[in-house]
């Protein structure tokens, strides 16, 4: 069997296949063929609440190239979902009843609360010890979901309207930042000691330039250095001389200060950094509402 999960984000949209492996009664997948497009649906949405036709024509034949994948890869179930910058523009289900019509593909607009629960149904991959308490901090073009986890248990989730394309195109609000922080700091005061959780393409990408072994934390002051270090290139540098994607070189800061703005909210010193993300999540979402039938 295989799956297909598509997360359209407000930077890039993102299809992963995966190959569903049963063994003894338990279902973990294996991931086949991952295809990020960046569209940079954000750039429209949080300037201007509305998603452009040359956009809009973008993403219904990124659809239409998505579905025609999973096809040919005779993907059995799929999940198709948008975020922050879907949620936002105020044409989001025309292009939805559009991608419908043209691509025969089901995308569905979820809320930030939904956005978070599936990126954390991902960690069923990582080895967290049960008797650490953690912050999972994942960070968007869009929007930032954090969730903090105690024995294993959710304890509290929220979404905020703070991502590397708003913070790029100067919509992130002061009032929003400061929402974040008293989340942070009313629900992380009553641990001693918590471990952070890094998801995202950014922090995947940080994590590589860290040189940090595979399942090692990353420690906040090496964060912190990257972040420095990142910015002393230019931008062109930072593709030309850093090898960077260009859709990668300019939201890279914004997230490096994201996450350690985060964590020195919540006293994190180190943070993990799971190769995961949404595609993950969606796909192990997909195996729990099967296993269910």
């Amino acid at each position: 069997m295989r799956y297909g999960a598509i997360d359209t984000g407000s930077n890039a949209v993102r299809l992963l296949i995966a190959d569903i492996i049963e063994n003894d009664g338990s279902v973990t997948f294996k991931k086949n063929t991952l295809i990020r497009v960046p569209l940079r649906l954000g750039d429209d949405a949080f300037l201007n609440q509305h998603i452009s036709d040359k956009k809009g024509d973008d993403m219904v034949k990124t659809m239409q190239a998505f579905k025609n994948l999973m096809d040919v890869y005779k993907v059995t179930d799929y999940m198709a979902c948008a975020t922050s910058a879907m949620r936002e523009a105020d044409n989001g289900q025309e292009i939805v009843a559009r991608i419908k019509k043209e691509a025969n593909l089901d995308l569905e607009i979820i809320h930030g609360e939904r956005e978070a629960s599936i990126i954390y149904a991902s960690h069923v991959g990582i080895e967290l010890d049960e008797d650490k308490n953690y912050l999972y901090i994942d960070v968007g073009g869009g929007s930032t979901e954090l969730s903090i986890f105690s024995e294993g248990e959710l304890v509290a989730s929220q979404s905020f309207n703070i991502g590397t394309i708003r913070i790029l195109d100067n919509q992130d609000k002061d009032e929003t930042w400061k929402e974040m922080n008293e989340f942070v700091r009313k629900h992380t005061k009553s641990f001693k000691t918590l471990y952070g959780v890094g998801t995202g393409g950014n922090i995947n990408k940080l994590f590589k330039m860290s040189e940090e072994k595979n399942g090692e934390p990353l420690s906040y002051n090496k964060l912190k250095s990257l972040y420095n270090y990142l910015g002393s290139y230019s931008l062109k540098d930072r593709i030309n001389v850093l090898k960077l994607n260009q859709d990668r070189a300019d939201v890279i800061i914004p997230a490096c200060e994201i996450y350690t703005t985060v964590m020195k909210w919540a006293n994190i010193k180190q943070i993990y950094v799971p190769s995961v993300g949404m595609v993950d999540g969606i796909i192990q979402t997909l195996i729990e509402k099967n296993l269910l039938k």
